[in-house]
C-alpha cells in the first residue's frame, strides 16, 4: 500500500442512495430554508446595491460549503475541480439569474415576478424532453398542468394584480437561468459530489458577482450604507446567505441529481404555502387558499413521477 498522499486516488462521486420520496422531502426542505430567507433578505435590502448584496451573500454561502468541502473530502478533491467550469455554470445559475431577477422586480412587481416563476415546471420539462430524451406522456402532462394550477392559486392568493412587459420578460430570463444552472450544476460535474458541485458553482458565482460589483462600483455605482448595517442586519445576512443559499442550494442539488430538473422545480409552485406558513408561525394569518394551491402543487409532483421504470437492459 503507498503512503504517499499525492498517488491516493480521489474519492469516487457516488449520488445518494436516496428513493424518490426521500428526493422530494430534500425539494421541500430545500423550498422550505430558501422561504425562511426572504423575511431576513428584507433587513438588508436597504442598505446594499443588489450586487453588493449577491457578492456578499454568494462569498459567506460559497466559503461555508468549500469548507465543508475540503473537510469532508479533502484539499485535493477542491484543488483539482474544474473551477473556470464552475465560474461559468455558477455565474449562470446564481449569478445572472439574480439580475434579472432583480431587473424584474424593479421594472414590475412581486406578483409578476412569482406567476413567471410557476413557469420552472414547464422550463425544467422541456430541457429533459429536448436535451435527455424524456418522453413528455399524459401523466405528465397532468402532473405539469396540476403544477402549474396549483402555483397560480397560491401565488394569487397572497398578491394582487399582475403586469406584462419587460420586467415579465426580465423574470422569465431569471427563471430560464436557474433552471437550466440547475440542471448543468448536476450534468457538467459527474466526478464531483453533490457538496463538490453545489461549492464549485455557488463559489463560481461569488467571483463572476464580486468581479461585477467592483467594477459597477469603480463606474461610479452608489456605495452601500455601511453604516446601517448592525447586528440585526449582519444577522439578517447570514440567515439569507448561509441558510437560504447554501444549505438550500446543497438540498436542491442533491434532489435534482436524483429526479431531475423537471420534477424537483414544480416544488418551486409551492414556495408561497411556506412563506405563509412562516408568517403563521410568527403570529400571522393562515391562508386557506395557499394551501390548496400547495395541495394541489404536491398532487401534481407525485402524478407526475409515478411514470413506470425505463428498463436499463433487454427485455425477456
Amino acid at each position: 500500500m503507498s503512503l504517499n498522499p499525492a498517488a491516493a486516488p480521489l474519492p469516487v462521486a457516488t449520488p445518494p442512495r436516496l428513493g424518490p420520496v426521500g428526493a422530494n422531502m430534500l425539494c421541500l426542505l430545500s423550498m422550505l430554508t430558501w422561504s425562511a430567507g426572504l423575511p431576513a433578505a428584507d433587513l438588508v435590502i436597504p442598505h446594499l446595491p443588489p450586487l453588493v448584496l449577491t457578492a456578499l451573500r454568494c462569498l459567506l454561502a460559497g466559503g461555508v460549503l468549500v469548507a465543508l468541502w475540503i473537510a469532508i473530502e479533502g484539499l485535493r478533491a477542491v484543488t483539482t475541480a474544474p473551477w473556470l467550469r464552475g465560474m461559468m455554470v455558477g455565474g449562470v445559475t446564481i449569478g445572472l439569474a439574480s439580475v434579472f431577477l432583480v431587473t424584474a422586480q424593479a421594472a414590475t412587481d412581486a406578483v409578476t415576478v412569482a406567476v413567471v416563476s410557476a413557469t420552472m415546471p414547464v422550463i425544467g420539462i422541456a430541457l429533459e424532453c429536448l436535451l435527455d430524451g424524456r418522453k413528455f406522456t399524459l401523466r405528465l402532462a397532468l402532473g405539469l398542468a396540476l403544477s402549474l394550477t396549483g402555483g397560480v392559486l397560491a401565488f394569487a392568493a397572497g398578491l394582487g394584480g399582475l403586469s406584462l412587459g419587460l420586467g415579465a420578460a426580465a423574470a422569465l430570463a431569471s427563471v430560464m437561468a436557474y433552471t437550466w444552472g440547475s440542471r448543468a450544476t448536476v450534468k457538467s460535474f459527474p466526478d464531483l459530489t453533490p457538496l463538490g458541485r453545489s461549492a464549485i458553482t455557488v463559489m463560481g458565482a461569488a467571483i463572476c458577482a464580486t468581479i461585477a460589483a467592483l467594477t459597477h462600483a469603480a463606474m461610479g455605482a452608489p456605495a452601500p450604507d455601511w453604516a446601517a448595517m448592525g447586528w440585526r442586519e449582519i444577522g439578517g445576512l447570514l440567515a439569507f446567505s448561509i441558510g437560504s443559499l447554501a444549505i438550500s442550494q446543497l438540498l436542491w442539488i442533491i434532489a435534482v441529481g436524483r429526479i431531475g430538473i423537471g420534477a424537483a422545480s414544480m416544488h418551486m409552485n409551492a414556495v408561497p404555502f411556506y412563506v405563509m406558513l412562516i408568517v403563521f408561525l410568527m403570529n400571522g394569518p393562515w391562508n386557506w387558499a395557499q394551501t390548496a394551491g400547495a395541495a394541489v402543487v404536491v398532487l401534481g409532483v407525485i402524478i407526475a413521477q409515478s411514470r413506470p421504470r425505463i428498463p436499463h437492459g433487454p427485455e425477456k
